[in-house]
């Protein structure tokens, strides 16, 4: 409906009321499916803008829906072609109170997008011709919905997002290579299968004329995944959980830890086939959930009680952490570096990554970054089809660690306490006693 032909009445409302306040809505809902991210409560508002800016002056009404809708820079653009379009003149030049009985139900309809005209007959055919009076859109320049929510931020996410983007991380593919197995299998490998030739050979009366062959066996890498659910992880937790469970679904072989004070594994709950269910049970199974963080103590506690259960074949390990620690950061350099040298790829999955002004000055995350093979965000779809990516593609061959160093302010004590005990053993020892002997020393004493 063109807003030039809307008469007022002395009181900032027009006489059609009720098919702007209609208009208004679709115009809403037609600039959500082009990609803006806005709310009700700013709908709201530009409702209430009517009544106070003439909705008969185009310009006016223009710069307020724009003040109140356009959050972004790079919407501009988009929101005035979409405002050209909705809001344009009808095609015959006349406006009426009822547009549906002048047969103008186009008008309710959303703008058609595509891609750019390239002039070539196959496009035409797939995007289809306008109606009369319809203009196109480019659809090049715009975000769809589900592009919006790729790049949105897990702590932002509302339920209803948090369901799709669970639909969407189930769409990823995860593989994480194969690892070599001691045991054989009939194959093209070196090595002869002597018990295989001689059954085949029996129909030659015992002559060795075929030789069958064994190779080595190929199994899926394991996964391992040691998530931080501390109180400053708190806004990505849940989501998090919803990854975990859907990578154990995919992977099969994976072994899940959480820890804020303590470790806790979780690895039998990853077996409930409902997300909801397992986080719920994990919540309740974990005693420290939101609390404090110490992230050297869990990772000691997973070397020493959990390693040799999980490390044994070669797997890759995730540790999903924003690396704020309260614990001594020496232990946690000792304890990243073991745990690097036991598995065949380390990860470190860090959500603050994310943002553009992140800097790893934390003592946690100095600590540990020596000691880890990779450095990655873990804050959006978008970051984790790129975990996905770099996963499908890990090398099959162990990288060499980094060895274990101790840092300078810690070696200082160490140097001051194992001083003074060798003065004291060098006190003790009589091949190093002082020369002097007193002048009545093996004298017999008088009378």
């Amino acid at each position: 409906m063109p807003l030039e032909d809307s008469t007022d009445n002395g009181s900032g409302h027009s006489e059609i009321d009720g098919h702007i306040l209609h208009n208004l809505m679709l115009f809403g809902e037609t600039l959500r499916r082009l990609g803006l991210d806005f709310g009700s409560g700013n709908m709201l508002d530009l409702v209430k803008a009517t009544e106070t800016i003439p909705i008969g002056r185009r310009q006016d009404f223009r710069h307020a829906a724009r003040c109140l809708l356009v959050h972004r820079k790079q919407d501009f653009p988009l929101f005035d072609d979409a405002f050209q379009v909705f809001w344009r003149r009808p095609s015959h030049g006349i406006s009426t109170r009822d547009l549906h009985s002048m047969g103008e139900e186009r008008r309710y309809r959303n703008p058609r997008v595509g891609p750019p005209a390239s002039g070539e007959e196959d496009n035409a055919d797939l995007v289809g011709e306008a109606p009369e009076g319809m203009p196109a859109i480019d659809i090049s320049q715009t975000y769809s919905a589900r592009e919006v929510l790729r790049q949105k931020d897990f702590a932002e996410y509302t339920p209803s997002e948090i369901s799709q983007a669970r639909t969407m991380m189930s769409e990823l593919s995860w593989d994480l290579g194969k690892r070599r197995t001691r045991r054989t299998q009939v194959g093209e490998g070196e090595a002869l299968d002597w018990r295989r030739t001689f059954r085949q050979n029996l129909k030659y009366g015992g002559e060795l004329l075929e030789l069958s062959h064994r190779e080595r066996k190929d199994k899926t890498r394991p996964l391992v995944l040691i998530c931080d659910v501390s109180g400053s992880m708190e806004r990505y937790t849940r989501l998090l959980l919803h990854f975990i469970h859907t990578i154990a679904g995919d992977l099969g072989r994976v072994e899940a830890f959480l820890f804020a004070t303590r470790l806790t594994r979780i690895t039998r709950y990853l077996s409930y086939r409902g997300v909801d269910q397992a986080v719920n049970e994990v919540s309740r199974a974990v005693p420290d959930w939101a609390g404090g963080t110490r992230i050297g103590d869990a990772v000691k506690d997973f070397n020493y009680t959990w390693g040799r259960r999980t490390l044994g074949n070669g797997p890759v390990v995730l540790v999903i952490s924003d690396g704020w620690d309260r614990g001594e950061p020496e232990l946690l350099s000792r304890e990243m570096s073991r745990l690097q040298r036991s598995c065949h790829r380390l990860i470190w999955l860090n959500p603050l990554l994310g943002s553009p002004n992140y800097q790893p000055l934390t003592q946690g995350i100095k600590a540990a970054l020596p000691y880890v093979d990779d450095f990655l965000p873990v804050h959006n779809l978008n970051s984790l089809e790129a975990l996905a990516r770099h996963l499908n593609n890990l090398p099959a061959r162990k990288q060499p660690a980094a060895a274990y160093r101790r840092s300078r302010l810690a070696n200082e004590p160490e140097e001051a306490q194992s001083a003074t005990p060798a003065r004291r053993r060098e006190d003790m020892n009589p091949a190093l006693a002082p020369t002097f002997r007193h002048p009545l020393w093996g004298q017999i004493p008088p009378g």
